[in-house]
């Protein structure tokens, strides 16, 4: 099954400006994140999706695809739908652009549970502790017995009645793998009651009744929201 990896790459940022076209070891971040993207060697291609001439020069520089996208889309998932008309791939992969470590063995965990011809889309999570599940930005995850997402929340789930001491917070990552044609429908649906109360775009799809296969990893990711995220990414940089 060929797979790519396609990377959004909104050069507007909120907390940190132009965040993805920052320093971060000689490279800029965007470099990054596709350069270590396509290091992984889990992707026949690999794409990065940008609104931006910078963005898009700079993957030039390093011999990247790039496809310029509309600049009004609200999520990831729809910025990369625009682009399949350009990817020859039954399996695409959300890498968030602003995340420059991507690690091998996470994403080669996610392509592989697609060998379940009833998985339409996956994506990953790792297990927190009840102190960073209070954190609203740390979206949490709760499962069924086979793994699938029965629901995501900004707050945190499930609520410890009995402050059960055995209990384990699961905190979703922002890496989506999508068979082609659910990406394709997901852009096409408005957005359920759900996704506008948390601003969570899964929770379309949940609302649709599409199953999310979540596939554990260890790997702690590093994303640059803001100036002191991208200090610690040139620290672990230095380190590596």
């Amino acid at each position: 099954m060929k797979t790519a990896a396609l990377i959004p790459a909104r050069f507007a940022s909120t907390r940190l400006s132009a965040k993805l076209v920052q320093d971060l070891g000689g490279k800029s971040v965007i470099q990054r994140t596709y350069l270590s993207t396509s290091a992984t060697g889990v992707f026949d291609e690999v794409w990065v999706v940008t609104d931006h001439e910078e963005i898009a020069n700079q993957i030039r520089q390093v011999g990247g695809k790039v496809f310029f996208s509309s600049k009004n889309h609200e999520s990831g998932s729809d910025r990369i739908a625009e682009a399949l008309d350009q990817v020859d791939a039954e399996l695409i992969v959300n890498v968030q652009g602003d995340e420059p470590f991507q690690d091998a063995f996470s994403l080669n965990s996610l392509v592989q549970v697609f060998q379940d011809t009833e998985v339409q889309m996956a994506s990953l999570f790792h297990e927190i502790t009840e102190e960073e599940a209070q954190n609203p930005n740390a979206v949490k995850v709760v499962l069924n017995e086979k793994g699938d997402a029965l629901y995501f929340s900004r707050s945190p789930i499930p609520f410890n009645r009995d402050k059960s001491a055995n209990l384990t917070y699961k905190k979703h990552i922002g890496v989506y793998a999508y068979r082609r044609e659910i990406l394709k429908q997901f852009t096409t649906w408005t957005k359920g009651k759900l996704e506008q109360i948390e601003m969570l775009e899964q929770l379309r799809l949940l609302e649709k009744g599409i199953k999310i296969r979540m596939v554990k990893t260890t790997h702690q990711a590093i994303a640059i929201d803001t100036a002191e995220d991208l200090e610690k990414a040139r620290e672990f940089l230095k380190k590596s």
